[in-house]
């Protein structure tokens, strides 16, 4: 049996369906993970966190295979500029490590955008908030569990 993350408890309390993938917990880039879970690497997304010139946070969730591009995510938000949070403030600022960092189950929620691609997958994956799992659900039941906006995001 084996053991549940916060956000898989996450998605047991509201109902929602998903499925869990466990691969070995090393820092694994994102195309990796999928090919050691089976999955299209188009359909496994990651978690960015970053900051505005406001200081306010966001949260962006893209494709393993692609890059974040700045300045779509700064227009998406609303800010003049965005830049990604230091790997040492992750941890205090959302509550998980780098490779671990899933949108659902922050410390704290901050407005999310997910890459418009993620509308092309009846279902789409993410870190299951730890090094070494990801789950497996719908765009729709995501947005059960964290609002979120659909935006290009990618270069």
């Amino acid at each position: 049996m084996e053991e549940k993350t916060n956000v898989m408890r996450m998605f047991d309390r509201k109902k929602l369906p998903y499925k869990s993938y466990s691969y070995p917990p090393t820092e694994t880039r994102g195309e990796e993970v999928a090919k050691l879970v089976g999955l299209d690497p188009a359909s496994v997304f990651k978690t960015l966190v970053t900051v505005g010139a406001s200081r306010a946070h966001y949260v962006f969730v893209i494709p393993v295979c692609r890059e974040l591009d700045l300045k779509k995510a700064a227009r998406a938000a609303g800010e003049k500029s965005i830049e990604m949070v230091k790997a040492k403030e992750l941890l205090p600022l959302t509550g998980y490590v780098h490779g671990g960092c899933s949108p659902v189950g922050m410390k704290k929620f901050f407005t999310t955008f997910v890459d418009e691609s993620a509308q092309n997958f009846a279902q789409i994956a993410f870190s299951g908030g730890k090094l070494g799992r990801q789950v497996q659900t719908s765009p729709a039941a995501l947005a059960e569990l964290i609002p979120y906006s659909f935006a290009d995001l990618t270069a």
